[in-house]
């Protein structure tokens, strides 16, 4: 949702490169040569452009799932990274990678192929509400007194937006539209195939920040949340133990 977010708004071509995407498509060295040339040089030709990458992290993963190693999802791992070094600073050029399992991937490779890398947080109680109400409208649905969107947004904690469009897109079919003038909607529709959707677990979310900060921003972000701690807290310690002797030694004398 974000990168295509970002095309509506930068007016910017959006070129797929991600492993399934890929898989089967140019193959062989020289094929990958020219795909990854073409990409590149029509991106440039067309800017402002971004280059997308789903699923970042098969690119560099520590261990590829037997299912998938008929896809080979690691062979833009060695290619890729040089290719980009021939995008210039003034090119209107973005690449992105998205992941949901950056766990499964080799963290110094991924960080080097990414000079930043964000952890998104799972939507906050307003954030569901405006998302059910806009995603509901986009997919032709109609907000009445009948649709309780309060609870919707309440009962989807620890629910992703993509979870939310699947569980609309479910629910609001074209059938069920031309039905809405005898039917309304009510939140009880939504809520059987959304239960059906495993949300992101504490225990899961817990392991992605301790990932992240092993990442060189996430390292970053601590340094300043500690340091603005030490700010808030006063005196650092060090200076208390120098006063704490110095009080003793007066008292000895």
């Amino acid at each position: 949702m974000l990168v295509h977010a970002i095309c509506q708004e930068t007016g910017a071509n959006l070129f797929d490169l991600s492993p399934l995407n890929t898989a089967g498509k140019y193959p062989g060295k020289s094929g990958l040569a020219m795909m990854l040339h073409m990409v590149l040089k029509v991106a440039r030709l067309l800017q402002p452009s971004v280059i997308w990458i789903e699923d970042a992290e098969k690119m560099f993963y520590k261990k590829v799932p037997k299912e998938e190693k008929e896809l080979e999802p690691k062979r833009l791992k060695k290619d890729l990274p040089k290719s980009l070094k021939l995008i210039k600073g003034e090119d209107r050029v973005l690449i992105i990678g998205t992941t949901k399992d950056p766990i499964s991937a080799d963290i110094k490779s991924l960080c080097k192929m990414y000079s930043k890398i964000i952890l998104i947080p799972r939507p906050d109680y307003g954030s569901r509400h405006i998302l059910w109400k806009q995603l509901i409208k986009n997919q032709g649905g109609e907000i009445t007194k009948a649709l309780d969107l309060s609870s919707l947004a309440k009962i989807s904690d620890g629910y992703t937006p993509g979870h939310i469009v699947q569980v609309i897109q479910s629910v609001i079919t074209k059938r069920r539209i031309l039905q809405q003038a005898n039917r309304p909607l009510t939140a009880a529709e939504f809520v059987i195939p959304l239960a059906k959707i495993d949300p992101v677990f504490q225990e899961e979310e817990e392991s992605l920040k301790n990932w992240y900060a092993k990442t060189p921003l996430g390292k970053k972000r601590i340094k300043a949340a500690t340091g603005k701690e030490e700010e808030e807290g006063g005196a650092p310690v060090k200076d208390k133990g120098k006063k704490d002797k110095n009080a003793k030694k007066k008292g000895k004398k």
